[in-house]
């Protein structure tokens, strides 16, 4: 045998040695139940932290804000995204008239329970506010493969607002400073049980370096209508409720601690508005307490379809 042909050979061994290692990993991973395309390395939660060599970078979504690119994302949000929602949630807006009235790059902050908060969050806001917003997503998960990361930068005009070692980009800043509002969630990923969780500071840290308005979102309803787990919201448009809340300022001397639990209680305050009325929270202090104590109580609370101030309307008894 010839050398060349023997090179050939041992080249095509190596191949299909290759193909039957990737088969085998993959085999692997269904069987770990963590395979998803798109594949993500599967590490245990105990060692993220002593992970080495994690290459510090950002998806570049820079190209998802040219002028061709808005135009194709004004298409696809106005001609099926937006008119599929409503189609197939009863989305009720409130306040909205809270943000027409500011001028400028705003940050948006809201409690997040279902990948449908950010689609309901774009079909509330005005539109010209709608196209000049963006949405800060977490890096690890919407930007670890190519077409996720594109889809969503497209679609939603996203861009991570983490790097994967943890610390903050530098693009939400470059953003807000060009005229940018950013659409934020707080409390870092989706809620487990749909109940409000604590809020982190890293988006009182922007607004008090960038001296932007906050304007709080209380949200509704998503949890119920695409809990974690399901593709699509459930049968029946189920009610999701929108509450734009009143701006809030950066104060003089205010730490990103202060402000981040003023973001909160803000928050917190639209959803309780929404859950009883306006003149029944101001009242009364709406405190994290309130919510119930066991996990699977605020999954039963949070599993039941809102209803306005508490009680049903007519279509609503209806349809139940």
């Amino acid at each position: 045998m010839t050398v060349p042909k023997m090179a050939r050979r041992a080249a095509n061994a190596a191949k299909h040695q290759s193909f039957a290692a990737s088969l085998r990993a993959a085999a692997g991973d269904l069987r770990a139940g963590g395979w998803r395309l798109g594949r993500r390395g599967l590490v245990p939660g105990n060692a993220e932290g002593q992970q080495t060599g994690a290459e510090s970078r950002v998806y570049a979504t820079s190209w998802a804000r040219s002028r061709p690119l808005r135009i194709v994302r004004e298409l696809a949000q106005t001609s099926t995204l937006i008119p599929l929602l409503r189609r197939e949630v009863d989305l009720d807006i409130h306040g909205r008239e809270d943000l027409e009235s500011l001028h400028g790059p705003v940050l948006l902050v809201s409690n997040h329970a279902s990948h449908l908060d950010t689609p309901v969050l774009l079909a509330g806001l005005p539109p010209k506010r709608r196209r000049t917003t963006a949405v800060a997503a977490v890096a690890d998960y919407f930007f670890d493969a190519w077409w996720r990361a594109g889809t969503a930068a497209v679609v939603f005009n996203s861009l991570p607002i983490e790097r994967p070692d943890g610390t903050m980009a530098g693009t939400p800043k470059e953003l807000l400073t060009a005229g940018w509002s950013l659409i934020v969630y707080p409390e870092g990923t989706r809620s487990a049980d749909g109940s409000v969780g604590g809020f982190r500071t890293g988006a009182a840290r922007l607004a008090i370096e960038e001296q932007v308005p906050v304007l709080p979102v209380g949200i509704r309803g998503t949890y119920a209508a695409m809990p974690r787990g399901r593709r699509w919201p459930t049968p029946g448009r189920p009610r999701v409720s929108v509450r734009y809340g009143e701006p809030l300022l950066p104060t003089s001397g205010e730490t990103e601690t202060q402000l981040a639990a003023r973001m909160e209680a803000a928050v917190r305050r639209l959803i309780a508005e929404d859950a009883t009325s306006w003149w029944a929270v101001q009242r009364s202090s709406v405190e994290p307490s309130s919510q119930p104590a066991a996990s699977w109580r605020r999954i039963w609370q949070e599993s039941e379809q809102p209803v306005v101030g508490g009680r049903p309307t007519r279509t609503q008894i209806w349809r139940s």
